[in-house]
């Protein structure tokens, strides 16, 4: 099926509903509708507002290249009216019961499971992942949500009886305030929801700033917690580009920011957020290697391969970028993964046996291909060139092939850069000390996976590798809703990792509170600190 059908061959919503009516003519992520200009605006207070800064971007239908409609730009005003519906939100939420909050998140979950192939078909359109992988990408996001339906046990504390003589002593975990997401284009809907169901489960008040580039899915999300139930200011949405962070980072009243991007990005988020006294977590890049030694099984190492460094044009912070070819194995691995990067079924990625959509912009595209030219100008072997890929009425689409680089070194920019895209590297070493060092002398550490059948080689590798999220078999090591995602080294800055407990942590502060009564108190002055005795 093709993108102008994807809303008749999935679940939408309504016409005639609240949801339908509040978003774009003819539904978003629908292609083809000829939208009027900046038809994508904020939702700031419970409402849609189509932005007034005069500022707008397009957004475009990558399997096609033709722009799809408009999205509006805040200015500083509009993103301090989103602060200020969220401050004005926050008091009478944070003092709503968890159980309350949660009931509320468990009405956004049915409506989540209602609308999700919707919403896939939105970031399809705008993103260009296939289908498959876009329900995928919902499924994730929808687990976070469940974790945060259990807000009442998660902020369970811990009470110590007696802790001094008369003395109880007990912990509190209370909200932030006012706290924001800033979220990259590649996971429009699932990166969003590792932040603010834990913020809102806690009693926070959220302002999502997603990408300009497929900001569709950040209104619909939105109309759906206003239709669970969700108070108006809680939850609020402003489209923008560096104007509206930077402003979201100066801004006293904003008290967290999470973010997930680009490392340059990452870092000067963490450095200008805490200059501002704010608590921040953000997730940084990565390059992502997955070691196969020889006693691997090449079949489930080639199929990962394949999944891992081509699902999703390769634009996921989690994919495989780096195979580390350990000993004799390497020429066999190589060849294998050539022969199905050549076959890979590259198409609109709402044709559900697609393998592989298009890249997101024409920019990204370039990008991808200038380091394709970068590899094969320092050496690498080039042995399978994705450039130049045409898919069958959609010439005008952003689309480039699998790519696959053999006998590449560690000194190449190939092999140290993030490229954020369907290239796959593999760099030859002759044992399993040599993988570990390679591994561990990036600069980034987000993921990492090892193919082994020996579970010596599995055990050490897990224990000594410099990385936050190890796969042993798993290509694609994304720990699930309760356990919390985050890499290590230049992936992250900040010291806690997304959802999870961590979750829980990073939207709370916590406060320790001593008592006792007049009945046990004794006369006269104390000038000692209270203890144990």
């Amino acid at each position: 099926m093709g993108a102008p059908e994807a809303f008749t061959t999935t679940k939408s919503v309504d016409p005639q509903t609240p949801a339908a009516q509040s978003l774009p003519p003819k539904g978003v992520g629908q292609l083809g509708s000829g939208p009027s200009p900046a038809d994508i605006g904020h939702f700031i207070g419970g409402e849609v507002y189509a932005g007034t800064s005069g500022r707008q971007q397009a957004i475009y239908n990558p399997a096609t290249g033709a722009v799809a409609r408009q999205v509006a730009l805040a200015n500083e005003a509009e993103v301090n009216a989103a602060v200020a519906s969220a401050q004005a939100a926050f008091p009478a939420w944070a003092e709503t019961p968890p159980l309350r909050r949660a009931r509320i998140l468990n009405n956004f979950l049915a409506l989540l499971n209602q609308h999700k192939d919707t919403l896939a078909a939105m970031i399809t359109a705008e993103h260009g992942k296939v289908f498959t992988d876009a329900q995928g990408e919902v499924t994730r996001g929808i687990e976070i949500v469940e974790f945060a339906c259990g807000a009442p046990q998660l902020l369970k504390t811990d009470f110590t009886d007696q802790v001094g003589t008369g003395i109880d002593n007990w912990v509190l975990r209370q909200p932030l305030g006012v706290v924001a997401g800033i979220t990259p284009f590649n996971f429009p809907c699932m990166v969003p929801m590792w932040m603010f169901p834990m913020a809102l489960a806690t009693g926070n008040t959220f302002i999502l700033k997603p990408s300009e580039r497929d900001p569709s899915p950040s209104l619909f999300m939105a109309e759906l917690l206003r239709q669970a139930g969700l108070p108006n200011g809680v939850f609020n949405v402003v489209q923008g580009d560096k104007l509206a962070v930077d402003t979201l980072l100066a801004h006293p009243d904003v008290k967290a920011v999470s973010f997930v991007g680009s490392t340059p990005i990452a870092q000067h988020i963490y450095e200008t957020g805490a200059r501002h006294g704010k608590r921040v977590q953000a997730l940084g890049g990565a390059k992502n290697h997955m070691v196969v030694m020889p006693d691997a099984d090449v079949d489930q190492s080639v199929d990962a391969l394949i999944g891992a460094a081509y699902g999703s044009a390769g634009e996921r912070c989690m994919a495989i970028s780096v195979a580390v070819l350990v000993g004799d194995v390497a020429d066999t691995i190589v060849a294998k993964v050539a022969e199905r990067a050549k076959a890979l079924k590259i198409k609109n990625g709402m044709e559900l046996d697609a393998e592989m959509g298009p890249i997101v912009t024409a920019q990204a595209k370039e990008r991808i291909e200038g380091y394709i030219a970068q590899g094969v100008a320092e050496g690498a072997k080039l042995v399978v060139d994705g450039r130049g890929c045409q898919v069958p009425g959609h010439e005008g689409g952003f689309f480039t092939g699998g790519t696959l680089f053999d006998q590449v070194t560690p000194e190449m920019r190939i092999y140290k850069e993030e490229i954020f895209g369907p290239v796959l590297v593999c760099v030859r070493v002759p044992d399993f000390a040599a993988a570990l060092k390679l591994v561990n002398e990036h600069e980034f550490g987000n993921g990492v996976a090892c193919f082994t059948s020996d579970g010596n080689v599995a055990r050490e590798f897990s224990r000594r590798v410099q990385v936050g999220m190890v796969g042993i078999n798993v290509p694609i090591p994304v720990p699930m809703a309760w356990h919390g995602f985050g890499g290590w080294k230049r992936s992250l800055f900040g010291d806690m990792h997304a959802y999870g407990e961590e979750g829980v942590r990073f939207y709370t502060k916590q406060k320790s509170i001593m008592q006792r009564w007049p009945a046990s108190i004794g006369k006269g002055a104390e000038f000692v600190m209270p203890t144990a005795k």
